[in-house]
Protein backbone atom coordinates (compact mmCIF):
# COMPACT_ATOMS: atom_id res chain seq x y z
CA UNK A 1 0.00 0.00 0.00
CA UNK A 2 2.86 2.10 1.10
CA UNK A 3 4.46 1.16 -2.33
CA UNK A 4 0.80 2.08 -4.19
CA UNK A 5 0.87 5.47 -2.38
CA UNK A 6 4.48 6.25 -3.17
CA UNK A 7 4.47 6.00 -6.63
CA UNK A 8 0.92 7.52 -7.22
CA UNK A 9 2.34 11.01 -5.52
CA UNK A 10 5.60 10.34 -7.56
CA UNK A 11 3.61 10.16 -10.58
CA UNK A 12 1.59 12.93 -9.59
CA UNK A 13 4.52 15.36 -8.94
CA UNK A 14 6.11 14.29 -11.86
CA UNK A 15 2.73 15.32 -13.87
CA UNK A 16 2.28 18.71 -11.81
CA UNK A 17 6.10 19.59 -11.47
CA UNK A 18 6.11 20.77 -14.89
CA UNK A 19 2.54 22.55 -14.61
CA UNK A 20 4.40 24.50 -11.36
CA UNK A 21 6.88 25.78 -13.68
CA UNK A 22 5.05 26.94 -16.42
CA UNK A 23 2.59 28.92 -13.83
CA UNK A 24 6.08 29.97 -11.85
CA UNK A 25 7.40 31.43 -15.36
CA UNK A 26 3.87 32.69 -15.88
CA UNK A 27 4.06 34.54 -12.70
CA UNK A 28 7.74 35.67 -13.72
CA UNK A 29 6.68 37.07 -16.98
CA UNK A 30 3.51 39.31 -15.47
CA UNK A 31 5.79 40.66 -12.88
CA UNK A 32 8.09 42.04 -14.91
CA UNK A 33 5.43 43.69 -17.66
CA UNK A 34 4.07 44.96 -14.36
CA UNK A 35 7.29 46.48 -13.77
CA UNK A 36 8.03 47.57 -17.25
CA UNK A 37 4.86 49.39 -17.41
CA UNK A 38 5.15 51.52 -14.21
CA UNK A 39 8.36 52.55 -15.33
CA UNK A 40 7.30 53.23 -18.64
CA UNK A 41 4.02 55.01 -16.97
CA UNK A 42 6.22 57.13 -14.76
CA UNK A 43 8.84 58.51 -17.69
CA UNK A 44 5.74 59.30 -19.56
CA UNK A 45 4.14 61.29 -16.75
CA UNK A 46 7.82 62.70 -16.65
CA UNK A 47 8.43 63.43 -20.10
CA UNK A 48 4.54 64.20 -21.24
CA UNK A 49 4.10 66.51 -17.50
CA UNK A 50 2.37 70.01 -18.49
CA UNK A 51 4.99 72.74 -19.08
CA UNK A 52 4.75 76.09 -17.26
CA UNK A 53 5.15 78.19 -20.39
CA UNK A 54 2.76 81.00 -22.29
CA UNK A 55 0.67 79.41 -24.06
CA UNK A 56 -0.60 76.90 -22.86
CA UNK A 57 -1.14 74.73 -25.63
CA UNK A 58 2.52 75.04 -26.43
CA UNK A 59 3.69 71.99 -28.42
CA UNK A 60 7.06 70.62 -26.32
CA UNK A 61 7.42 66.95 -27.07
CA UNK A 62 8.93 65.02 -25.01
CA UNK A 63 9.34 68.26 -22.19
CA UNK A 64 11.19 67.62 -19.13
CA UNK A 65 10.85 69.49 -16.09
CA UNK A 66 13.01 71.72 -14.44
CA UNK A 67 15.83 70.42 -12.16
CA UNK A 68 17.45 72.86 -10.36
CA UNK A 69 15.86 75.69 -8.18
CA UNK A 70 15.99 78.99 -9.42
CA UNK A 71 17.96 80.32 -7.06
CA UNK A 72 21.00 77.48 -7.98
CA UNK A 73 20.44 79.12 -11.86
CA UNK A 74 20.46 82.79 -11.38
CA UNK A 75 23.16 81.78 -8.41
CA UNK A 76 25.78 79.90 -10.24
CA UNK A 77 25.29 82.36 -13.05
CA UNK A 78 25.96 85.37 -11.14
CA UNK A 79 28.64 84.47 -9.73
CA UNK A 80 30.67 82.97 -12.40
CA UNK A 81 30.23 86.12 -13.99
CA UNK A 82 31.17 88.12 -11.54
CA UNK A 83 34.48 85.80 -11.01
CA UNK A 84 35.31 86.19 -15.25
CA UNK A 85 34.64 90.32 -14.49
CA UNK A 86 37.06 90.26 -11.60
CA UNK A 87 39.51 88.15 -13.16
CA UNK A 88 39.97 90.95 -16.44
CA UNK A 89 40.06 93.57 -14.03
CA UNK A 90 42.83 91.92 -12.21
CA UNK A 91 44.37 91.53 -15.60
CA UNK A 92 43.98 94.50 -16.93
CA UNK A 93 46.02 95.99 -14.17
CA UNK A 94 49.11 95.16 -15.93
CA UNK A 95 48.91 96.51 -19.05
CA UNK A 96 51.19 100.07 -18.67
CA UNK A 97 49.25 103.37 -19.34
CA UNK A 98 45.61 101.72 -19.29
CA UNK A 99 42.50 104.19 -18.07
CA UNK A 100 40.14 103.04 -15.49
CA UNK A 101 37.18 103.20 -18.26
CA UNK A 102 39.34 100.78 -20.88
CA UNK A 103 39.58 98.44 -17.73
CA UNK A 104 36.05 98.55 -17.33
CA UNK A 105 35.11 98.48 -20.62
CA UNK A 106 37.57 95.13 -21.03
CA UNK A 107 35.83 93.55 -18.26
CA UNK A 108 32.50 94.18 -19.94
CA UNK A 109 33.67 92.87 -23.26
CA UNK A 110 35.00 89.20 -21.88
CA UNK A 111 31.44 89.75 -20.07
CA UNK A 112 29.04 90.10 -23.09
CA UNK A 113 31.31 87.72 -24.73
CA UNK A 114 31.34 84.70 -23.10
CA UNK A 115 27.61 85.19 -22.64
CA UNK A 116 27.28 85.46 -25.93
CA UNK A 117 29.37 82.26 -27.20
CA UNK A 118 28.80 80.07 -24.28
CA UNK A 119 25.13 81.06 -23.21
CA UNK A 120 23.32 82.19 -26.04
CA UNK A 121 25.75 79.45 -28.39
CA UNK A 122 24.36 76.50 -26.11
CA UNK A 123 20.58 77.57 -27.00
CA UNK A 124 21.44 78.44 -30.60
CA UNK A 125 22.51 74.41 -31.29
CA UNK A 126 21.18 72.68 -28.90
CA UNK A 127 17.29 72.85 -30.31
CA UNK A 128 15.79 70.21 -27.62
CA UNK A 129 17.80 71.38 -24.65
CA UNK A 130 14.09 70.92 -22.75
CA UNK A 131 13.90 67.55 -23.24
CA UNK A 132 17.50 66.99 -21.46
CA UNK A 133 16.86 63.98 -18.59
CA UNK A 134 19.54 65.05 -16.41
CA UNK A 135 20.58 68.49 -15.02
CA UNK A 136 22.62 69.88 -17.72
CA UNK A 137 23.43 73.18 -16.41
CA UNK A 138 23.04 75.66 -19.42
CA UNK A 139 19.79 74.02 -20.90
CA UNK A 140 18.32 74.54 -16.89
CA UNK A 141 19.10 78.11 -17.73
CA UNK A 142 17.31 77.88 -20.71
CA UNK A 143 14.22 76.41 -19.13
CA UNK A 144 13.71 78.92 -16.86
CA UNK A 145 14.66 81.75 -18.49
CA UNK A 146 12.20 80.18 -21.36
CA UNK A 147 9.03 81.30 -18.25
CA UNK A 148 9.87 85.11 -19.00
CA UNK A 149 10.12 84.61 -22.96
CA UNK A 150 8.49 81.27 -24.49
CA UNK A 151 9.46 81.86 -27.37
CA UNK A 152 12.91 80.59 -26.90
CA UNK A 153 11.33 77.05 -25.73
CA UNK A 154 9.40 77.22 -28.54
CA UNK A 155 12.23 78.09 -31.15
CA UNK A 156 10.79 80.99 -32.46
CA UNK A 157 12.41 81.88 -35.81
CA UNK A 158 12.96 85.38 -35.33
CA UNK A 159 15.33 84.38 -31.96
CA UNK A 160 16.83 82.43 -33.23
CA UNK A 161 18.17 83.98 -36.23
CA UNK A 162 19.20 87.14 -33.73
CA UNK A 163 20.65 84.85 -31.13
CA UNK A 164 22.52 82.99 -33.57
CA UNK A 165 24.44 86.05 -34.98
CA UNK A 166 24.97 87.16 -32.03
CA UNK A 167 26.69 84.51 -30.51
CA UNK A 168 28.67 83.60 -33.75
CA UNK A 169 29.53 87.15 -35.21
CA UNK A 170 29.27 89.68 -32.08
CA UNK A 171 30.66 87.19 -29.20
CA UNK A 172 33.77 86.34 -31.11
CA UNK A 173 34.09 90.50 -31.94
CA UNK A 174 33.29 91.11 -27.95
CA UNK A 175 36.82 89.15 -27.47
CA UNK A 176 38.68 90.64 -30.16
CA UNK A 177 37.69 94.30 -28.32
CA UNK A 178 39.42 92.80 -25.28
CA UNK A 179 42.55 92.49 -27.17
CA UNK A 180 42.48 95.56 -29.39
CA UNK A 181 41.91 97.87 -26.02
CA UNK A 182 44.51 96.01 -24.59
CA UNK A 183 47.00 96.51 -26.80
CA UNK A 184 45.40 100.15 -28.04
CA UNK A 185 45.09 99.29 -31.12
CA UNK A 186 43.89 101.86 -33.97
CA UNK A 187 40.34 100.05 -34.83
CA UNK A 188 39.62 99.49 -31.18
CA UNK A 189 37.05 102.42 -30.97
CA UNK A 190 35.58 101.67 -34.54
CA UNK A 191 35.16 97.80 -33.77
CA UNK A 192 33.44 98.59 -30.56
CA UNK A 193 30.62 100.90 -32.13
CA UNK A 194 29.93 98.12 -34.83
CA UNK A 195 29.73 95.85 -32.33
CA UNK A 196 27.56 98.14 -30.01
CA UNK A 197 25.52 98.77 -33.18
CA UNK A 198 25.09 95.10 -33.54
CA UNK A 199 23.42 94.49 -30.01
CA UNK A 200 21.62 97.36 -30.10
CA UNK A 201 19.80 96.19 -33.42
CA UNK A 202 19.88 92.71 -31.97
CA UNK A 203 17.98 94.11 -28.83
CA UNK A 204 15.49 95.98 -30.58
CA UNK A 205 14.58 93.28 -33.17
CA UNK A 206 13.74 91.28 -29.83
CA UNK A 207 11.53 93.37 -28.66
CA UNK A 208 9.64 94.95 -31.48
CA UNK A 209 9.07 91.12 -32.63
CA UNK A 210 7.44 90.75 -29.26
CA UNK A 211 5.19 93.68 -28.97
CA UNK A 212 4.32 92.99 -33.08
CA UNK A 213 3.57 89.22 -31.58
CA UNK A 214 1.72 90.11 -28.54
CA UNK A 215 3.90 90.41 -26.57
CA UNK A 216 2.48 87.61 -24.24
CA UNK A 217 4.94 85.25 -23.39
CA UNK A 218 5.69 85.24 -20.19
CA UNK A 219 4.35 82.97 -17.43
CA UNK A 220 3.33 85.58 -14.40
CA UNK A 221 4.19 89.20 -14.16
CA UNK A 222 7.47 88.76 -12.17
CA UNK A 223 9.33 86.63 -15.06
CA UNK A 224 8.43 89.74 -17.58
CA UNK A 225 9.90 92.03 -15.63
CA UNK A 226 12.90 90.04 -14.10
CA UNK A 227 13.82 88.15 -17.22
CA UNK A 228 12.25 89.71 -20.07
CA UNK A 229 12.92 93.42 -18.71
CA UNK A 230 15.55 93.08 -16.24
CA UNK A 231 18.10 90.32 -17.64
CA UNK A 232 17.73 92.49 -21.53
CA UNK A 233 18.12 96.22 -20.04
CA UNK A 234 21.58 96.17 -19.71
CA UNK A 235 22.26 95.64 -23.41
CA UNK A 236 20.54 98.75 -23.88
CA UNK A 237 21.80 101.25 -22.21
CA UNK A 238 25.31 100.10 -21.85
CA UNK A 239 26.12 99.87 -25.63
CA UNK A 240 24.53 103.26 -26.02
CA UNK A 241 27.36 104.71 -23.31
CA UNK A 242 30.09 102.98 -25.28
CA UNK A 243 28.66 104.41 -29.02
CA UNK A 244 28.40 107.86 -27.24
CA UNK A 245 32.23 107.02 -25.64
CA UNK A 246 33.54 105.66 -28.82
CA UNK A 247 32.41 108.34 -30.82
CA UNK A 248 33.60 111.35 -28.82
CA UNK A 249 37.04 110.06 -28.92
CA UNK A 250 37.02 109.04 -32.71
CA UNK A 251 35.95 112.47 -33.53
CA UNK A 252 38.61 114.15 -31.08
CA UNK A 253 41.26 112.08 -32.85
CA UNK A 254 40.51 112.75 -36.25
CA UNK A 255 39.81 116.70 -35.27
CA UNK A 256 43.42 116.10 -33.41
CA UNK A 257 44.81 114.98 -37.15
CA UNK A 258 43.02 117.92 -39.22
CA UNK A 259 44.80 120.43 -36.78
CA UNK A 260 47.86 119.02 -37.48
CA UNK A 261 47.13 118.96 -41.33
CA UNK A 262 46.46 122.51 -41.56
CA UNK A 263 49.66 123.04 -39.72
CA UNK A 264 51.94 121.60 -42.01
Amino acid sequence: MRKVTALTLKRLWQFLDPACKVQRRLFELLSYLSQERVLKSGTEKMAGEAHPYVPQDLKLPGFVPIFLSQSHIVGVYGLSSFLVVLFMWILSGFVPKISKTDRVLMCWWIFTGLTHMVLEGYFVFTPDFYKKTTPVYLAEVWKEYSKGDSRYVGRDAGVVSVEGITAVVEGPACLLAVYAIAAKKSYRHVLQIAICLGQLYGTAVYFITALLEGDNFASSPFYYYAYYVFANHFWVWIPTLIVIHCWKKICAAVKVHEQKTKTR
